[in-house]
This record gives structure tokens, C-alpha cells and sequence, in this order.
């Protein structure tokens, strides 16, 4: 297996294991209290948008040349830690 191919196996798990957790995060902004419950949908649907943003970054990967596939990687990894950002402080805030 090439490294092409590894790395969008390895975010492509990534974007699976997101979805779970958007998820969850939904389960449990239902339940919280309701002044929190709207920020909670805010953040959620925000995570989201970089969720998919993050998608659409792997399919350029998955679809670039081998010489273009390396630049596009900087700034695939710089949405990802985005999302993991986001998807961070949003588990802490509604826990």
C-alpha cells in the first residue's frame, strides 16, 4: 500500500469515527438544560460544516495526482485539526 493510500484509509477512519461522535454529541445536547441545549446546536451544526469541509479535502486527495497529492496535505491537516479542536471543546462543554 502506497502512503497515498494509507493516509486516506487512515482519514477516511477519521471522518467514520467523527460521524459516531457528532452523534453522540446530539444524544446529549438533547437532554441538556435549555438555555444550553441551542448553544449546543450551534457548535454541533459548526462541527459539522468542518466535518464536511474535511470530506470534501480527502476526496481532493484521494483524486490528486501523485505529485499534488503532498501540498494538498497541509492544508487537509489543518482542517483536521480543526475539526478535532471544535470537536473537543464541544465534548467538554456539554459534558
Amino acid at each position: 500500500m502506497d502512503k497515498r493510500t494509507a493516509y486516506v484509509e487512515a482519514l477516511s477512519a477519521q471522518i467514520v469515527e467523527w460521524d459516531v461522535q457528532i452523534d453522540l454529541l446530539k444524544d446529549k445536547a438533547e437532554s441538556a438544560p435549555p438555555a444550553l441545549k441551542f448553544d449546543c446546536y450551534g457548535v454541533i451544526a459548526a462541527l459539522q460544516l468542518k466535518r464536511d469541509e474535511a470530506a470534501v479535502k480527502l476526496q481532493g486527495i484521494a483524486a490528486a495526482s501523485d505529485d499534488e497529492w503532498e501540498d494538498l496535505k497541509t492544508g487537509t491537516e489543518q482542517v483536521w485539526e480543526e475539526v478535532r479542536t471544535i470537536l473537543r471543546d464541544t465534548i467538554v462543554k456539554i459534558t
